[in-house]
């Protein structure tokens, strides 16, 4: 099975908000960062990572990012208040993780 992420990126702490599904975080997020992916987070400046979820199957994380796109703004706020409290930038310390790097 292949592993799979859900993401939330962001364009500064309380600002506009972008959920992603992939399969390498490292290299999706990076390339919101370097601008490569053209779309609603290029437009809307959203490149810091401030929340990530790890499944065992791609298949459940496209399942888990179907529903969290459906949620109200509030949820996906209080989601990455509990978690990362601080909206620091995960995307630094992603090294530090055992992710896929396909």
């Amino acid at each position: 099975m292949k592993t799979g992420y859900v993401y939330i990126l962001a364009s500064q702490p309380n600002g506009t908000l972008y959920v992603g599904v992939t399969s390498n975080l490292i290299r999706r997020v990076h390339q919101h960062r370097e601008g490569t992916i053209k779309g609603f987070s290029a437009k809307y400046g959203a490149k810091r990572l401030v929340y990530f979820e790890q499944f065992e199957a791609i298949e459940d994380a496209i399942q888990r990012e179907r529903r969290m796109k459906k949620w109200r703004r509030k949820w996906k706020l209080e989601l990455i208040e509990k978690n990362n409290p601080n909206w620091e930038d995960l995307y630094p310390r992603l090294a530090g993780f055992p992710l896929s790097r396909e």
